[in-house]
């Protein structure tokens, strides 16, 4: 079988579990390989993500590293067994990989926990608002009608049987960038609004005077699925996204969301009766930016 010329996110975090696994039996490459029956290069190839494994190998491998952890052997089955086609399979010749990355990882989340500094969230974006920052000529976005559809066609999952739980901790620097005109971010804020109405979002804005949390954290997300030791962060870089998988890494970023959601306003709750919010909150904070447009 040859080696794989593009990988994605999911076989090379197969390739990862399967090394750590192996790492924490104190098995080197070449006696694991041995054991199974397989030669050292293949075994390599397998936690690189460069090549499959047939699912009958991966349950020896387990075995052979003493697994017994059910739920996370079956993740790790459905890893491997995976075609990593869905709707974004489409846009593999248009897009870069960060982008169908993004996309699988989101498709498979429970929970998605993200972090934005300057912008408002894909998931939540407006096609305008999207637009006016796909045509910001020094932010230089190519593929600009690809990549709005394909914005707009991530935000499916917030509507579809089963959604992941969405908690979003916006900073209020995002309020107040200016992408398109005037009522295009006013459209771009009522549909905060409105999306906080869903009983799977949870939206807070993280004001100016607060901490600095948000300025040491940078844009991020948490992409947890079933399983939540294969969680994945992902980091927005201007050079491409970086991934997360270490253990410390995940306990790292849950713990860095946690103290920004402490430190945020309250969650944007339009059930409250008007006098409820006596109190500076996510939703007090969005319809004065609202006045002021």
């Amino acid at each position: 079988m040859g080696l794989r010329t593009t990988i994605s996110e999911r076989q090379r975090r197969l390739g990862f579990e399967l090394k750590q696994l192996r790492e924490e039996a104190g098995l080197n490459a070449a006696e694991a390989a041995q054991r199974i029956g397989m030669s050292r290069a293949q075994l390599s190839h397998i936690e690189l993500g460069r090549t499959s494994i047939l699912t009958e190998r991966l349950l020896e491998l387990c075995r052979t590293y003493r697994c017994t952890d059910e739920p996370y052997i079956d993740a790790l089955v459905s890893m491997s067994e995976a075609n990593g086609r869905g709707w974004w399979s489409v846009y593999k010749k248009r897009l870069g990989p960060g982008a169908l990355n993004l996309a699988e990882l989101e498709a498979e989340a429970v929970t998605l926990r993200m972090h934005e500094s300057l912008f408002i969230p894909g998931l939540f974006q407006t096609a305008d608002y999207a637009r006016a920052i796909f045509n910001s000529p020094k932010l230089g976005f190519e593929n600009i009608e690809d990549g709005l559809r394909f914005r707009v066609e991530r935000q499916h999952i917030l509507a579809r049987e089963n959604p992941p739980s969405v908690h979003a901790v916006i900073h209020e620097a995002a309020l107040h960038m200016r992408f398109g005109s005037a009522q295009v971010v006013r459209e771009q804020l009522v549909r905060l609004i409105e999306l906080a109405r869903l009983p799977h979002v949870t939206i807070q804005v993280y004001p100016f005077s607060a901490q600095a949390y948000a300025a040491l954290s940078g844009n991020f997300v948490h992409a947890i699925p079933r399983t939540a030791r294969l969680g994945t962060v992902v980091l927005d870089r201007a050079t491409g996204s970086d991934y997360l998988r270490e253990p410390t890494q995940l306990q790292q970023y849950n713990a860095l969301f946690e103290r920004l959601a402490e430190n945020a306003l309250n969650p944007v709750d339009v059930s409250l009766a008007p006098e409820a919010h006596s109190v500076k909150d996510s939703l007090a904070l969005i319809q004065h930016l609202l006045y002021t447009l």
